[in-house]
Formats: structure tokens, sequence, C-alpha cells
């Protein structure tokens, strides 16, 4: 798409670290939205690549950028870098079902709306997998879950990601987000493809994201989606129960007995969390 011939009223900015296994499908998903191409733009922000990243980006995306050294630095500047007045942000291991991005301009019409939740399908090999499918199908646009939609001008206002935090920092946005406006849930998924499942690697990753677990809690002092994101019985039981989705617990007892597994093993990951790695990003 020439950007020049048409202005976009949707972009997508995809954040990129050695991403050349993940970013064509990711593009190709893209390709095949139901919203014509010439009415969005898409947007890569690399991280320092090594890998053929860059090449698949110049050749799929219509704005190929470089930023460091984190995830949420990356955002910031790719919405910051963005054409269209209506964000969306992605990994680039996640792939938008064809209706997303019409759905997001339809919500969007609503001049209420400050930010759009996309459904979240965890895909890949194995048993744990469909355990983290299962857990993940129980967040949709609770306390735990994370807006991917944005108005840009919005964004911006607010100051886009604090930069200061890295794990909760979707969190941090949400909140601020919630101040301006409604946030709300389209129907259209999202698939996040996380591969095999590396334990190790996923405990890793939890325990990067807590060394901002407690400036974040001091940043909202009070907050009741903070008290619910570090409460026991919420993290626990709440959000799993609430609003009859104790069926679905009911209904999968082998699916439930690894989240719980899983769940106990990020708390301990939590207590005992390692301290921040400065400029490593856990992708």
């Amino acid at each position: 798409m020439n950007i020049a011939e048409k202005q976009p009223l949707i972009s997508v900015v995809i954040t990129t670290k050695n991403e050349e296994r993940n970013l064509p499908d990711c593009l190709a998903a893209l390709d095949a939205q139901t919203l014509p191409r010439d009415s969005f733009e898409v947007i890569v922000v690399d991280n320092a690549s090594t890998d053929r990243t860059k090449e698949i980006a110049l050749a799929g995306a219509d704005l190929f950028l470089e930023k460091g050294p984190e995830r949420s630095a990356q955002r910031n500047f790719g919405v910051e870098s963005a054409s269209a007045p209506l964000v969306v942000y992605l990994d680039a291991d996640m792939r938008l079902s064809e209706n997303v991005l019409t759905e997001c301009l339809e919500a969007f019409r609503d001049p209420a709306v400050a930010g759009l939740y996309i459904p979240e399908n965890v895909v890949g090999k194995g048993y744990w997998i469909r355990v983290r499918n299962f857990e993940r199908s129980f967040y949709d646009a609770t306390p735990i879950d994370g807006i991917r939609g944005v108005r840009k001008e919005l964004f911006l206002k607010l100051g886009g990601f604090d930069l200061s935090l890295c794990g909760p920092e979707d969190w941090d946005l949400n909140i601020r987000m919630k101040g301006e406006g409604e946030l709300k849930l389209i129907e259209s998924h999202l698939d996040h493809d996380e591969g095999d499942f590396d334990f190790k690697r996923y405990l890793k990753k939890k325990k990067y994201y807590a060394a901002s677990f407690e400036a974040y809690k001091e940043k909202w002092p009070g907050n009741g989606d903070v008290k619910k994101q570090f409460a026991l019985w919420y993290r626990y039981f709440g959000v799993f129960l609430e609003n009859g989705k104790w069926k679905r617990l009911l209904a999968h007892p082998l699916l439930a007995a690894g989240m719980y597994f899983l769940r106990i093993a990020v708390g301990f990951a939590y207590l005992f969390g390692g301290r921040k790695i400065k400029n490593q990003e856990v992708y």
C-alpha cells in the first residue's frame, strides 16, 4: 500500500526482536483481514534483531522502525509514528482473526469507548498449551487482561506506557484509560502462538515481570483493579468463578488441575522473583 494515496483508518503496530519464525504469519493474518488493505497501515518496530526480521518486515510492512530497549518503548514509538487515529498493537507471535480490524473500527465509532480488549486464544503444541489457553479464556476484559486497541490522541495525552514499569505496564495503562472512557471487548479473537511450552522460560518471564510489581502497587494505592490483581482469592478463585465461569471450570477437570499447578508455580515465582535484568526484554 502507498500510504500517501489514502489516509489509513487504523494503524497496526507490531513489536519484534528476532521474530523471523513468527512475523510472516502475523503479517499474513493482516493481509487476510476483511478490512481493505488500503484502509490500515502496518508498522513494525524492531529491537536490534540479528536474524531476518528486518528483511521480512521491509517486504510486508508499510513502515519499519528501530527502537529499544524494551517492548513498551517500542510500542510508544510505534503509536507516535502512526498515521491513523486508531491503533492496535501486537506482538509478532500473534495472528488476528479476519474480522478484528473491522470490529475495532465499528467499536470505536462510539465516542465513549477509550480502548478495546481483543479475546486471545493461546495456540501451540501439547497439554500445557491447552492448559494455558484454558486459563487465558477466563481473563478476557477482567482486571487481568490488557487492552490492545487505543485512540492515538488519547494514548499520547496519557503518556503511553509507563517505561519505569516492565510487566504491569499494560495494567497501568488500563487504569489510566478507564479514567477517560469505556474499555470494550470485541468478539473476534487473536491467536497467540506460544509454540512448544517451555516451563523454565515461562517461569523466567513471570519472575522478570514481578520485578516491577511493588512500584506499580505504590503508584495505585487503594485501586480496586490492583487489589484484585494481587488478591489471592481473586487470582486463584474469583476470576475463574465469576459470571458463571465456574461451570467451565467444572466441565474440564484435567485442564483445571494443570491450570492450578501453573498458578501455584507462578505464585512461587512472584514470591521469590528474580531481579530485573537491565536491557533485557523477555519476549
